[in-house]
């Protein structure tokens, strides 16, 4: 069985993206990793040229700046890397700059690509989530969240990266058919120092708005604020090896309390109605389980 792993980045030391960290933290489980470095106003190319791995291949590119509707340009970026690994991969393994495997799903998660290696009904393996928010002890609790996600796809030409990359789907426009695995993906996109987060959002709505749009739907202020946010629940594990030097390093202080639940009147209704049923109304799935 071989594995390709893939990811994209650009402007990682500007915003303070963990991709070395992302990139490590799968490493063992690939025999090849594919990052494709967009053209960076920062020493990003060099951040990922300091990853000692014989498995690392790099492949650079150039941003369309001008594509600024859905955030099409991320999936356009991570076709870009996913047609560049190798032809005789069975898997290909998807991490973002923001996200990490913890060790402890290894096993879990090279088993699932030994048994559905040669299974032609499925296109993908779906991870579960969580998502860190404010800093690395806390993580989202509401329904805002996507709980589940695929990140380990086939190495199919006709598989390709959907909208903003956040999924997949198979050509012409299919859902993919996968399994669920007992795994997650920790997401760690929200916790950054606050003046660097809000940087960083700005810049995320440059790829899905105008600037007309932005100027009147975005606050002016210097720093995040991580006090807005409806739900949180305390982290009480561990998180990935490939992560631990960096969370030494916090710099800012982020404290919140849990009790407090300011749900919207949707969530609420939709909680409830889960009560009753087990069913998630409205809730996102780019995915059909099998």
């Amino acid at each position: 069985m071989k594995v390709s792993g893939f990811t994209i980045i650009r402007n990682a030391i500007k915003y303070d993206y963990p991709v070395s960290e992302a990139i490590t933290s799968i490493l063992p489980l690939c025999d090849e990793f594919i990052i494709a470095v967009g053209n960076s106003s920062d020493a990003t190319l060099d951040l990922v040229k300091q990853i000692k791995s014989p498995k690392i291949k790099i492949i650079e590119t150039v941003w369309d700046d001008s594509l600024r509707e859905g955030g099409r340009t991320f999936a356009l970026e991570t076709n870009k890397a996913l047609q560049a690994i190798s032809p005789d991969s069975d898997w290909a393994f998807y991490i973002q700059a923001d996200e990490a495997v913890h060790e402890k799903y290894y096993p879990v998660i090279h088993e699932a690509m030994e048994k559905f290696k040669d299974d032609s009904e499925v296109d993908g393996l779906l991870f579960h989530y969580k998502h860190f928010f404010g800093s690395y002890d806390y993580i989202g609790e509401s329904w805002n969240w996507y709980r589940r996600e695929i990140r380990i796809i086939k190495n199919n030409r006709n598989i390709f990266s959907y909208r903003d990359a956040q999924g997949f789907r198979k050509r012409p426009n299919e859902k993919l058919h996968v399994k669920l695995i007992d795994a997650f993906i920790y997401h760690y996109g929200w916790v950054k120092e606050p003046r660097t987060m809000q940087q960083k959002k700005l810049n995320w709505n440059t790829f899905y708005f105008d600037d007309v749009w932005i100027d009147k739907n975005v606050i002016k202020t210097d720093e995040f604020d991580y006090s807005k946010v409806d739900s949180l629940a305390r982290f009480d594990g561990t998180h990935p090896q490939a992560l631990i030097e960096r969370i030494k390093k916090i710099n800012w202080k982020f404290d919140h309390d849990i009790s407090k639940k300011n749900y919207s009147v949707k969530e609420k209704i939709k909680r409830f109605i889960y009560l009753l049923t087990g069913y998630r109304i409205g809730e996102y799935k780019n995915y059909k389980i099998i």
